[in-house]
């Protein structure tokens, strides 16, 4: 296949850190900033990052979250205030490329490092903590600009500047995008939930979740 190359502008990594919730103070790893020079990614994701939930985050399924730079100026313009890089919690922030252009069990390599596509990101209420605006996960649901989650197939080195290169893609072609409407709004549909499930590079958290709804509706 002809090898697509897009960019890293940000490496993005930050700690789990108490925050204000309501009443109450939450753990959260949302808060990432950039990183210069060289990171580390192991299976489980870059060195010096962390989540505070590891039931709906991390994992090597789940070892590095990735957002859109193309996404940005949309929602700088709905939010209403510049965002930094790392603003959607994401570890790596690529540009040139949407939710359209690739595939679940796309493999890539970048820097000494090569991983794969597993599932969409699904936004969290931390997101909307982060951000001053509670609907702000609804939204990102709702617009598509999930951003996506990789696994770890070769652990490396990456940095900001480095080209995110596609080596391989399924035949099934099933994009994230894609899967963000079977997921998200063809919920009852039993035909379009199995050509999803039967991606076999599927993350096994939206796998066992897919599961369930089949088997409820069959």
């Amino acid at each position: 296949m002809t090898h697509v190359r897009w960019s890293i502008s940000s490496v993005n990594i930050g700690l789990p850190a108490p925050v204000a919730y309501g009443d109450k103070t939450v753990q959260t790893g949302i808060f990432k900033t950039p990183r210069a020079g060289k990171v580390h990614i192991s299976r489980t994701g870059p060195a010096g990052d962390g989540q505070a939930d590891l039931v709906h985050h991390g994992g090597e399924d789940k070892a590095v979250c990735v957002y859109l730079q193309d996404h940005y100026g949309y929602w700088e313009n709905r939010l209403g205030a510049p965002l930094p890089p790392g603003a959607f919690g994401e570890n790596l922030t690529l540009e040139g490329l949407t939710e359209e252009d690739i595939v679940i069990g796309d493999t890539f390599a970048c820097g000494s490092a090569i991983f794969q596509l597993s599932q969409p990101r699904q936004p969290c209420f931390k997101l909307g903590i982060r951000h001053g605006e509670p609907k702000l996960p609804a939204w990102v649901q709702e617009s598509g600009r999930t951003g996506f989650y990789l696994r770890v197939i070769q652990p490396g080195e990456v940095e900001a500047g480095l080209n995110f290169e596609l080596m391989d893609r399924p035949a099934h072609g099933l994009t994230v995008g894609e899967a963000n409407r079977i997921y998200y709004t063809r919920k009852k549909d039993p035909v379009e939930i199995s050509r999803l499930l039967a991606v076999p590079e599927l993350a096994s958290s939206w796998r066992n979740t897919l599961e369930t709804r089949l088997s409820s509706l069959t």
